[in-house]
């Protein structure tokens, strides 16, 4: 369903949640960089109506989430800090294909797999964490986080044929798996 081309290492949530602190900053970074790119897709798609209701509340959504995980962090007595990033999401726009309709239509399938691998990971969390605050939270999102995911599947179909947007997604999943491989262990969401 998630078009996830391979599982994340089931080690990873016990290794991110041994920083479980730094984890929320970045998982409070990542929700914010969420609802900036639906914001900024907006803006430089305004030709395309169709994109705007739909990314709009994915954006009120993710900002949402963002206040969400700032409860946590001032909960646990942790200021919100810049941090440095994965480089995960960088990586995987690399294969972004230049030229429109194409560059949307990636750029929409690469925000599905940001929201596809956040919500297997999301499920890692909530099994993993041994705060039950932190547990239910997550265990909270994973909804979001799929319907996000298919919001960008489908807006995508919106752009080409189903099934060319199937094997772009497939494509571009097997990327994503890569990067995923490269990225240095961190204390992050995409790491």
């Amino acid at each position: 369903m998630l078009g996830l081309a391979a599982p994340t290492d089931p080690a990873w949530a016990k290794r991110v949640l041994a920083d479980v602190d730094e984890l929320l900053v970045d998982h409070a970074h990542c929700e914010k960089k969420a609802a900036g790119m639906a914001v900024q897709l907006i803006f430089r798609y305004t030709q395309h109506a169709f994109l705007h209701e739909p990314l709009s509340r994915l954006a009120r959504e993710e900002l949402a989430h963002f206040e969400e995980v700032l409860g946590h962090l001032e909960a646990r007595g942790v200021t919100f800090r810049s941090l440095k990033p994965s480089p995960y999401a960088g990586r995987l726009r690399e294969p972004v294909r230049s030229a429109e309709p194409e560059r949307l239509v990636d750029t929409l399938l690469v925000c599905s797999l940001i929201e596809a691998r956040s919500c297997e990971r999301f499920k890692q969390l909530a099994d993993a964490a041994t705060d039950p605050a932190l547990a239910h939270f997550y265990k909270g999102l994973l909804a979001c986080e799929a319907r996000h995911h298919q919001v960008y599947v489908d807006l995508a179909e919106r752009l080409a044929p189903a099934h060319a947007v199937r094997e772009r997604l497939r494509e571009l999943a097997i990327h994503e798996a890569e990067v995923l491989k490269d990225v240095p262990p961190m204390p992050r969401m995409h790491a």
